[in-house]
């Protein structure tokens, strides 16, 4: 797709101008959010501090009462034998706090004094249990605001043992004030907490405690009134996980299954903001943090933030949670962003319609060039012709324009002079039908074809007849990577059979789609004929080892039986000879002996004959080059040299021809080859090298093959049949090398190796 080069430059104008304003307005929008939130994070830590001095200072004033009782009836400026004096102190105390419900005295006695707060007939009531000897009284008392008596009555029903309640017993166990968990009052159905204290007599017995009872729905009351953004709330959590003070008061209570009431918990609060933000603390079996926490969460697609605080004190384990929608802090600057980002999008589409006009004023010089660089590439106009009037960096890439397409020319110029006169084989093929569209000389040379001959030729023409297309996988678009090598094998114009290594590459467009296919082919029918030399050597070693073992046997058993037939042959004779001189009338006896001593002469003469026909070889001998023949032989053991780890080397001058049985040499290197790899890999030596060195000396050539192994134990008569320093060899080897240096005229000795392993030198006849 073309596009004017005009309009892009407008895009680009306002693109980039649209961009600016938007980076510009984000950033501001960005640092000032972090601000606001930063200091929504500050709100709601004072909030959370405001909220637990306020809750302190709302509790404070019931310990101060309840201690102030208690030492008081400690010294005895009030008898708490005094249920009368007793009350007025409780009364006053009660009249001073409004946050108090009730205030009370319970002894060890059972005797009870409580005065509470009251719907009617008097706005105070009083609860007095007296427990003296057998006779029990309960009174109830109802008093206006200066104590004067509005109504009293006794109440025998009344079975109330304050040394049964809990606040009494745990501050009889922990012997001071004590905090109750916050509860769900009976009579009044409102949230509250008792605060009690011991009162000890001088030996620090326990004498009673004084009680207060404080409704604590004020601090709900109080965190109802706080501001926090738009619509943001705290909430209190007692240790368990109870929400005991909330803005909306009526959540707290949760109905029990006995018709009673409890505080909800925070996973079950009607308040499902407080719960998605603060659920994960009900997991704990002590809801506390050990620092302030400040959290980021969502709920209903909106973003919220929330604090928080570690609990206020060990006596009353508190925590304040605090939450707020993000919206409620940042909410204008985003509303302003968005009206910013309109306006930068306004500007961005103005700034483009005059920088179209602009574009286009600027666009005309380069318009020309495109038409200009068009008619060079076309070939209509000469690269050398004077540009038009344009801008200097346009007159600049024109210049660099036509040497670029001198450089092309050139490049295009060497490319086919290193085509041409390449000294391998190259051809280009069409993929799609084989065909050769391009040929040099040495590739034409290859198959014997003239150059001419070879154009009009495909690449299926140069294969053998049933062999796959040479480039087949290349031409079909399936070798990996694009690229090819492979080894054929081809017939010449003559009908000689040739090997060629072939390596190609597909070219493919700038859309992937294949041009044509570039080969490099060279000749390796040496090679080839060479690694089927090898093979027939390797072969031929295998077949020579077996016929000399046979040979090295049958020469040991003739030697062995000779002795034998021959005692057998001599006593035939004297035996014959006695039966004659005897005058042994039985003939038949003689005859007998007679033909003895004629089968033993003949297994004499075949023993003879074998032991010459393990001796022959001679009309084998033939010269031959020994480099070569070494060389073969370190092709021959180089896997096995590879697997340990041993490197092989040749070293030799300007060697003469040897005489000798090729292959037979052939089996003595191979053998001592192999021999110095085991015993290098059997002895674990950091330095693993085998090296074969061969010179002229008169008359023969001498061979050396030095190791690194661990040496020859003295010992061991090493060319001895039978004689080995393998656990699992038959003591062959080097007894039969030893015959065939032997038998081909020359000697064969072992002399240890400089500082270690060994070496074993033989020569052979040199060719005259």
């Amino acid at each position: 797709m073309n596009t004017s080069l005009g309009l892009v430059l407008a895009l680009c104008l306002a693109g980039l101008q649209f961009i600016a304003v938007v980076i510009v307005v984000t950033l501001s929008y960005l640092g000032s959010e972090r601000v606001l939130l930063d200091h929504a994070r500050n709100l709601m830590s004072d909030v959370g501090t405001n909220t637990i001095a306020h809750s302190q200072g709302f509790l404070d004033p019931a310990r101060s009462a309840a201690e102030l009782a208690a030492r008081l009836a400690e010294n005895r400026i009030i008898a708490s034998e005094n249920q009368q004096k007793l009350e007025q102190l409780l009364f006053q105390q009660l009249q001073l706090a409004p946050q108090f419900s009730g205030v009370y005295y319970g002894d060890q006695d059972g005797n009870f004094v409580y005065v509470m707060r009251s719907d009617g007939p008097g706005p105070y009531r009083s609860k007095i249990i007296s427990n003296t000897g057998p006779v029990r009284s309960t009174k109830l008392i109802w008093r206006t605001d200066d104590f004067a008596i509005v109504k009293q009555r006794d109440d025998p029903a009344d079975v109330f043992d304050p040394r049964e309640r809990p606040w009494y017993i745990e501050a009889q166990r922990e012997s001071k004030t004590v905090w109750t968990d916050p509860y769900i009052f009976f009579t009044s159905q409102s949230p509250g907490i008792t605060i009690a204290t011991p009162v000890l007599r001088d030996s620090d017995s326990l004498q009673g405690v004084i009680g207060v009872d404080i409704k604590i729905s004020a601090i709900s009351d109080f965190l109802s009134q706080l501001k926090i953004g738009e619509s943001g709330a705290a909430l209190i959590m007692n240790s368990n996980g109870d929400v005991i003070a909330h803005p909306r008061s009526e959540l707290l209570k949760a109905a029990n299954a006995d018709g009673t009431f409890r505080f909800a918990g925070i996973d079950e609060i009607e308040d499902p903001i407080a719960r998605r933000a603060f659920a994960n603390l009900s997991e704990m079996d002590f809801v506390s943090v050990a620092a302030e926490t400040y959290t980021e969460f969502s709920y209903g697609g909106a973003n919220f933030v929330s604090t928080i605080m570690p609990i206020m004190s060990e006596e009353l384990p508190w925590t304040i949670a605090v939450y707020a929608p993000e919206n409620d802090f940042i909410g204008a600057i985003l509303r302003n962003r968005n009206r910013d980002i309109w306006v930068a999008a306004l500007v961005a589409v103005m700034t483009g319609v005059v920088g179209l006009s602009l574009a286009n004023f600027i666009n005309k010089p380069v318009r020309a060039f495109a038409v200009r660089s068009a008619l060079i590439s076309q070939g209509e106009i000469d690269p050398s012709e004077p540009i038009p009037r344009t801008y200097r960096e346009l007159e600049h890439a024109n210049q660099t324009l036509t040497q670029e397409i001198l450089q092309r020319k050139k490049s295009e110029r060497e490319y086919g002079q290193t085509f041409n006169l390449s000294s391998r084989g190259m051809v280009q093929v069409e993929p799609e039908t084989g065909r050769l569209l391009r040929a040099n000389q040495k590739f034409a040379d290859i198959f014997g074809h003239t150059l001419d001959e070879v154009l009009t030729m495909s690449i299926d023409a140069l294969c053998q007849t049933g062999e796959p297309m040479i480039l087949s996988e290349l031409i079909r678009g399936e070798a990996d990577g694009g690229g090819s090598s492979t080894e054929k094998c081809c017939r010449r114009k003559d009908g000689e059979t040739i090997w060629v290594k072939v390596n190609a590459i597909m070219i493919h467009d700038h859309k992937g789609r294949p041009l044509h296919l570039v080969a490099t082919i060279d000749d390796i029918t040496k090679n080839k004929i060479s690694e089927v030399q090898i093979s027939k050597l390797n072969r031929d070693l295998s077949h020579l080892a077996r016929g000399e073992l046979l040979g090295q046997m049958a020469a040991g058993l003739s030697h062995e039986l000779n002795q034998p037939l021959t005692a057998i042959t001599q006593n035939a004779d004297a035996a014959v000879q006695t039966a004659k001189e005897q005058q042994c009338e039985t003939e038949e006896l003689v005859q007998i002996l007679e033909e003895l001593d004629q089968q033993a002469h003949r297994a004499a003469e075949i023993i003879k004959a074998l032991r010459g026909f393990a001796r022959k070889g001679e009309e084998w001998k033939t010269p031959f080059d020994l480099p070569e023949l070494v060389r073969q032989s370190l092709l021959l053991v180089q896997a096995e040299a590879t697997e340990h780890g041993v490197e092989m080397s040749f070293v030799a001058d300007d060697l003469l021809q040897v005489v000798g049985i090729r292959v037979q040499i052939a089996q003595v290197l191979v053998n001592l080859l192999r021999n110095a790899i085991e015993a290098i890999a059997a002895s674990g030596s950091n330095t693993k090298n085998v090296v074969v060195e061969a010179r002229n000396i008169p008359g023969f050539v001498e061979v050396r093959v030095r190791d690194t192994g661990p040496g020859i134990d003295p010992e061991i008569d090493l060319f001895t049949q039978f004689e080995t320093t393998k656990g699992d060899g038959m003591g062959l080897g080097l007894s039969i090398c030893r015959s065939i240096v032997e038998a081909g005229g020359g000697k064969m000795r072992h002399e240890p190796g400089a500082g270690h392993g060994a070496q074993f030198i033989f020569t052979i006849p040199a060719a005259t």
